[in-house]
């Protein structure tokens, strides 16, 4: 895993700028704190951090290919991890290609060679690459058919700036930090827009998308989407299916040249990953799988039921690990520590936007990933198996099927992903945040693939279930992304893979709920692998922390905000708002001021003093 960035300018020579692409390429060094590379000829200049992972020696970028008399025909920088290239190594090897190394970055840059932008659809992988072929002088970027690995881009009036991150574009000198109405909507609502990206002339390569950057400018192109299929199998027949495309993602994702983990919160996905890897380690002869969890200190005596979170994770994960015989860590946390200013910096960072939704998990997350990394390289996770199988509630909840929009921001979901409450109100108007939501929501309700005769609930959960994996499961790939490759972890994420994906979408929802729970598919395809208590768990999400000594910090901070004049977020808030959810007792429920609330006011000071952010609102 690594970062990548780049510069094309067709109306200057870049040979002379290596030290702004240098510049670019360091932004990213935790993405990539192996080895550091940058490649100029010409028009084009490609930067490159390295996580070491496949042919440690060999695999170092960014790479080139060159003819018989020596002359570069491309130039690849890449990011990822490519499941099936050693079958592809096989094929192009056999239509004549020599390789030099073992790595999948020399099969991918074959692969172009031989097949061009086609080279998309036969990758099984998560990717985000960019490849200048010097013969036509065009950048090809292309992404993961899931999004799961990043790719911005800016368009310039001579060329194209790209990076795995935006700090890799806006490290460019003529790269302005300003912030449009549209910006800010996708900062402060929960719908994560395709292709859109926080700052103003920059995109987002939309995953299972190729952007290809000429003399003419930039040409997108689809090369995969959901499509609705008919399905033709009965309900054994689907179950085994789920089974063996699991155990065969599993299988090839196990690859590595460096140690190796499973991420396990002892839920039915992780669980489900974790003892398909021990079987599959066990069968080879190899040592016990590492696997890890995350908790709270003194959890066993703070933990109490929520709306969402019914039990701890714990004794399910040592259910688990006893269960397939893991090498379990339990990483356990001190709530203090989510509220250090370093950490809540460095994450921060990572992510380029406030990251507000969801809270203490995004440094917590980071904490859990830096402790896995003093043992491991990479992780597995669960990732997307509530988005794929029908996990959340929402996808049970008749006001969340029926709602005119997105079913996470219906009345029982929308609380978890609010935090505008001490916002300024005429902003709020200014910004009509319900008017982008709506916008949003009627764009992704136009994508959303039909199948001639379906009917009217399979019709219904075909759409809740596009908007799940096309919007919702992105923010979750994002953080998971940034808050890993923030301390050189790679994470892969099994329920990415297309086969299976394009497999579930298009199973009906009655054989997705078969016995009447969440996730019945998946629960029968590993139920011979799992202990009962972890087969019969209910869907309970990533673990927070109920310290009531972590919304005092919060407090303590935004009081601190709220008297120095000079801070930025001022202008963004309703001043005497925020001095009551200041002042008011803990665990006062009578004003509509949540923990959310003051993270998203928090964060956006932060990033707006951090990034010295210009907002055009």
């Amino acid at each position: 895993m690594c970062g990548i960035t780049g510069w094309v300018d067709f109306e200057r020579d870049l040979s002379h700028e290596s030290s702004t692409v240098g510049a670019m390429t360091r932004t990213m060094a935790c993405r990539g704190p192996d080895a550091e590379g940058v490649w100029i000829d010409g028009h084009a200049a490609l930067g490159h951090r390295r996580l070491s992972v496949i042919d440690l020696d060999g695999g170092r970028q960014p790479m080139t290919a060159e003819d018989d008399e020596g002359r570069t025909l491309a130039a690849l920088t890449f990011c990822g991890e490519i499941y099936n290239y050693r079958e592809l190594r096989s094929e192009l090897s056999g239509l004549g290609h020599r390789f030099r190394t073992a790595s999948d970055t020399e099969v991918v840059l074959r692969g172009y060679l031989q097949w061009g932008a086609g080279l998309a659809t036969r990758l099984n992988g998560m990717f985000a690459l960019a490849v200048w072929d010097t013969r036509t002088e065009e950048l090809l970027l292309l992404r993961d058919r899931m999004g799961v690995k990043p790719l911005f881009y800016l368009p310039t009036e001579q060329g194209v700036l790209f990076g795995s991150e935006p700090k890799a574009i806006l490290a460019h000198p003529m790269v302005p930090r300003r912030v449009s109405a549209e910006g800010l909507c996708e900062v402060l609502d929960m719908v994560k827009t395709p292709e859109a990206a926080v700052f103003e002339g920059m995109y987002e390569v939309r995953p299972g998308h190729q952007v290809v950057i000429g003399r003419q400018g930039p040409r997108k192109r689809a090369y995969w989407t959901l499509e609705a299929r008919p399905h033709t199998d009965d309900l054994d027949t689907t179950i085994a299916t789920v089974r063996g495309l699991l155990e065969d993602i599993v299988s090839r994702q196990l690859v590595a040249d460096v140690p190796l983990c499973l991420l396990l919160s002892g839920g039915l996905d992780s669980s489900a990953v974790t003892a398909l890897a021990a079987r599959g380690s066990k069968a080879r002869g190899l040592p016990p799988v590492s696997s890890f969890s995350v908790d709270f200190a003194h959890a066993d005596d703070r933990f109490r039921p929520d709306a969402v979170r019914g039990v701890r994770d714990a004794p399910f994960v040592r259910d688990l690990a006893r269960h397939v015989g893991s090498d379990h860590t339990e990483v356990v946390l001190e709530s203090a520590e989510l509220t250090d200013p370093a950490l809540r910096a460095a994450v921060l960072r990572a992510v380029d936007q406030p990251p507000a939704f969801w809270g203490d998990m995004w440094p917590s997350l980071y904490l859990l990933f830096r402790s896995v990394k003093q043992r491991s390289t990479v992780a597995l996770s669960g990732e997307a198996a509530d988005e794929l199988f029908g996990g959340y509630r929402w996808f049970r909840n008749p006001n969340a099927l029926r709602a005119d929009t997105f079913p996470w921001l219906t009345s029982g979901s929308a609380r978890y992903f609010g935090g505008l409450a001490l916002l300024d109100k005429g902003l709020l108007d200014k910004l009509d945040i319900a008017g982008y939501r709506k916008d949003r929501y009627q764009e992704a309700l136009a994508e959303v693939p039909v199948l001639p005769g379906e009917s009217a609930e399979d019709r219904t959960m075909r759409r809740i279930g596009y908007l799940n994996l096309t919007r919702f499961v992105q923010t979750l790939l994002d953080r998971k992304d940034r808050m890993s490759m923030a301390v050189g972890l790679e994470v892969r994420v099994p329920f990415c893979d297309h086969r299976l994906v394009e497999y579930v979408f298009n199973t009906p929802w009655a054989m997705k709920s078969f016995d009447g729970r969440e996730k019945s598919l998946l629960r029968a395809a590993v139920a011979d692998l799992l202990p009962t208590s972890v087969l019969e768990r209910v869907k309970s999400p990533y673990p927070a922390t109920q310290d009531p000594a972590y919304e005092r910090a919060l407090r303590a901070e935004l009081a601190g905000v709220l008297a120095d004049g000079d801070s930025p977020v001022l202008p963004l808030l309703d001043r005497s708002r925020a001095a009551d959810a200041v002042d008011r007792p803990l665990g006062d429920v009578s004003l509509p001021y949540d923990r959310g609330s003051l993270e998203m006011a928090l964060w956006l000071n932060a990033w707006l003093t951090e990034y010295d952010i210009s907002l055009d609102v």
